[in-house]
């Protein structure tokens, strides 16, 4: 059976659209999630306020390293020089995990703990201005959403792979906004996936989807809440270059159908740095 969560880590590495790369690594820099006040300090300075010791193993220096590896992880570079830094062992997902919620995730689902965790951040930082519009502060809610933190037991395991499938089909259905994907793009997609490593499960699945005919009523009905919504919205960024009328306008069908207010849809914009 595919894993989901790497799925998605895969597909956010430039296979369904090259300008990935550019904009996770405006999300990780100074004017995004690592910005002053953002939600990476937040979430890992309430984690880490008890350990900040002022030697640059504390809050600083961990989200130093945190947005380091992750830019890493996702750019495209080779295999090779990621084995030797600790950090990509673990990847995104795996490292928030360990400090938010014990270390049973710090060595496995490097990809895919990464891709889930960076869409929940998204999406946190997305909603930070929720009920509270004259505030430019962080807002870190009580419970962090999966993916953000390590799932307690097989209920949440499987909740978080649901959760990546439903990422995994709004980011291929993004790639449909302007008509079908025809049989060349389903080939060339489908040769990136195999170079990636992905397995006959996980090209299965994404093959099947891209064969679907485009229905965004279906995929916004399966969205269960907000969180989950700015996430969607933010897969759907990341899988096109929105250089088109037609995807402009679907991301705004998209928004739209999915309650997104226009704050909450602008600070995704600017935070993945799309004009």
């Amino acid at each position: 059976m595919a894993n989901m969560q790497d799925l998605v880590g895969t597909l956010m590495q430039g296979v369904l659209a090259d300008s990935s790369h550019g904009r996770i690594e405006h999300a990780l820099g100074g004017h995004g999630l690592s910005r002053p006040g953002g939600i990476f300090e937040q979430v890992l300075g309430s984690a880490t306020s008890n350990t900040d010791t002022g030697t640059g193993t504390g809050t600083g220096g961990l989200l130093s390293s945190l947005t380091e590896m992750a830019k890493s992880m996702f750019s495209g570079a080779g295999q090779e020089g990621r084995g030797s830094n600790p950090l990509a062992i673990g990847g995104l997902g795996a490292l928030a995990g360990a400090l938010l919620g014990g270390s049973g995730g710090a060595t496995k689902g490097a990809l895919g703990g990464g891709a889930m965790a960076l869409l929940g951040s998204l999406a946190l930082e997305a909603l930070r201005g929720l009920n509270q519009p004259s505030t430019d502060a962080a807002v870190v809610p009580a419970e962090l959403p999966l993916g953000l933190r390590t799932p307690a037991n097989t209920a949440e395991e499987n909740a978080l792979e649901s959760k990546a499938a439903l990422i995994l089909q709004a980011m291929i259905q993004a790639a449909k906004a302007d008509g079908q994907i025809d049989a060349a793009e389903r080939q060339r997609i489908l040769g990136k996936l195999d170079e990636a490593g992905a397995d006959a499960a996980a090209q299965a699945f994404v093959r099947t989807e891209m064969a679907r005919p485009l229905d965004l009523a279906a995929l916004l009905q399966a969205v269960p809440n907000p969180q989950m919504a700015a996430e969607v919205y933010a897969a759907s960024l990341l899988a096109i270059k929105v250089d088109t009328p037609a995807e402009r306008a679907y991301l705004h069908q998209l928004a739209q159908g999915l309650g997104l207010d226009e704050g909450a849809v602008q600070r995704l914009h600017l935070t993945l740095g799309v004009v």
